[in-house]
């Protein structure tokens, strides 16, 4: 398998609730698809949100069988830590669920949390050490 990511798919209790969170208070723009679930192209990778129950049925497993929190987050890095600061005002005045002031992180740069309507966590976050290119590309070495 080669070593990369394509899709990203999260259960939601709510189709319509969540699909509207991303796109009135994310700002992410959703792409045809169809129906009982939404798609966000995100440059080379695809965002997904699917129904819980469709999404275990999918994956044939209980409904109740996975636990609220998964121990992960998703992640969005930013170009400074201006950035973070201007994401956590836009998302709080859109109403989202801030979970993690931003701050200074103990592994040198500035990050923090809010949750979609579901509680996913979503990490924004500045690291110095990486550089954001041009086209939201991450890459692992530090800006030149």
């Amino acid at each position: 398998m080669e070593q990369r990511l394509t899709l990203v798919t999260l259960g939601v209790a709510d189709l319509t609730r969540a699909t509207r969170f991303y796109e009135d208070v994310v700002g992410w723009k959703k792409v045809e698809g169809p129906d009982g679930v939404s798609f966000f192209d995100l440059g080379g990778q695809v965002f997904a949100l699917w129904p819980h129950a469709e999404l275990a049925k999918d994956m044939t497993v209980a409904e109740d069988a996975l636990p609220r929190y998964r121990g992960m987050s998703l992640a969005y890095n930013t170009r400074s830590e201006d950035e973070v600061n201007r994401i956590f005002a836009d998302l709080k005045a859109k109403g989202a669920t801030i979970v993690k002031e931003p701050t200074k992180v103990f592994w040198g740069g500035y990050a923090g949390y809010f949750a979609d309507p579901d509680g996913h966590h979503w990490e924004v976050a500045f690291n110095p050490f990486w550089t954001v290119r041009a086209d939201g590309r991450v890459t692992m070495t530090p800006p030149t």
